[in-house]
C-alpha cells in the first residue's frame, strides 16, 4: 500500500472511531477476481473466497432485490436494535460490474460454493460483440452468464450498453443506452434488468437521470456510505469499492459500513479524473 493510502486508510479508521457507521445495508463494489492482470481491482480467487468466508460468520448476506426492499421501508419488520438477531441484522450485498470472463470462470463457481448471493452489472456491447473491454479484459459470454444464474443465486443488471459515462449526455443518448442494455439481457437471460449502476459511479447528467428512474427500481453509485432504511434514495443507492490485498481487517470494515473518509475523497477525485481523460 502506497503512503498515500497508508494516510487515508488510518484517517478513515480514526474517523470511523469518531462517528460509527449507521445500521443499514453496505453494498460492495467488485470488479474482477482471478483475471490474471495487476489490475487494482482484480482480487486474487483465494482472497476473494476468504473475504466470502468472512461474511458468512459476520454478516448478513442478501440478494440486491432483497436489500432494496428493506432500504425502501422505514424501519424493516423485526429489525434488531440489539443486532442479536442474525435474521434481521443490517446486511451486505455483492456487486460486480462490467461482465468479464472471470466472473463466470471463477467468481460465479464460488458464489455456488458458498450460497452466496451477488448482482453482476452488466455492460451489454462488449458481451454482445465478444470483444475486449477497453482496460484488455475479455467478456463474458451470453451463455456463460445464462448459465450462471441458473442457481438462483446471480442476477444480471444493467450497466449500459456501451460503459458510456451519464455525467454529460443527453436525455435521448441516455435512452438509447439504456433501451439496448435492457433489451439484451432480456433476450439472452430471460429476466429484463429493474436496476441499475452508473459507469465509475459518476452522478448523471439531470436529463439522464430522469430516463434511468423511469426504467428502473434502483440506481447506484458509489461513496462508501450506508444505504439506510427509510433514509436512501432507492436511485441513489451507495456502493462500497473493494480492492486487492487489503487484508481481512480492513474488509471487515468496509463490510460494516466503515472507511466512508476515502469514498467521499474518490467521489470527489474520480470525476475531475475522467474530465481530464476526455480532454
Amino acid at each position: 500500500m502506497s503512503s498515500l493510502k497508508h494516510a487515508v486508510e488510518r484517517a478513515g479508521r480514526i474517523a470511523d472511531r469518531i462517528v460509527p457507521p449507521p445500521s443499514g445495508i453496505t453494498v460492495l463494489i467488485y470488479h474482477r477476481v482471478g483475471g490474471g492482470s495487476d489490475s487494482g481491482v482484480d482480487l486474487d480467487a483465494d482472497e476473494f473466497e476468504r473475504q466470502l468466508e468472512y461474511l458468512a460468520e459476520h454478516h448478513r448476506v442478501v440478494s440486491l432485490a432483497d436489500a432494496v426492499a428493506e432500504i425502501s421501508q422505514a424501519q424493516p419488520e423485526g429489525w434488531a436494535t440489539d443486532h442479536d438477531d442474525v435474521g434481521s441484522t443490517p446486511g451486505v450485498v455483492l456487486t460486480f460490474d462490467d461482465g468479464t470472463d472471470d466472473f463466470v470462470d471463477v467468481v460465479a463457481p464460488l458464489l455456488e460454493r458458498h450460497q452466496t448471493p451477488a448482482t453482476l452489472y452488466a455492460a451489454t456491447q462488449f458481451i454482445d460483440d465478444g470483444e475486449a473491454f477497453p482496460w484488455g479484459a475479455p467478456p463474458a459470454t451470453w451463455t456463460g452468464l445464462a448459465d450462471s444464474t441458473s442457481s438462483g443465486l446471480i442476477t444480471v443488471e444493467s450497466h449500459t450498453h456501451t460503459h458510456l459515462l451519464f455525467a454529460r449526455i443527453d436525455a435521448l443518448t441516455a435512452a438509447a443506452e439504456l433501451d439496448r442494455s435492457i433489451e439484451l439481457i432480456g433476450e439472452h437471460i430471460g429476466v429484463a434488468p429493474t436496476h441499475f449502476a452508473y459507469p465509475k459511479a459518476i452522478p448523471p447528467s439531470a436529463a439522464a437521470e430522469i430516463e434511468v428512474r423511469k426504467r428502473f427500481v434502483s440506481a447506484s453509485l458509489a461513496r462508501s456510505r450506508v444505504n439506510r432504511p427509510g433514509h436512501t434514495d432507492l436511485h441513489r443507492l451507495w456502493r462500497t469499492p473493494i480492492q486487492r490485498n487489503i487484508g481481512l481487517d480492513a474488509f471487515g470494515r468496509r463490510a460494516a459500513g466503515g472507511q466512508r473518509l476515502e469514498g467521499e475523497l474518490r467521489a470527489l477525485t474520480t470525476p475531475i479524473r475522467h474530465r481530464r481523460a476526455e480532454t
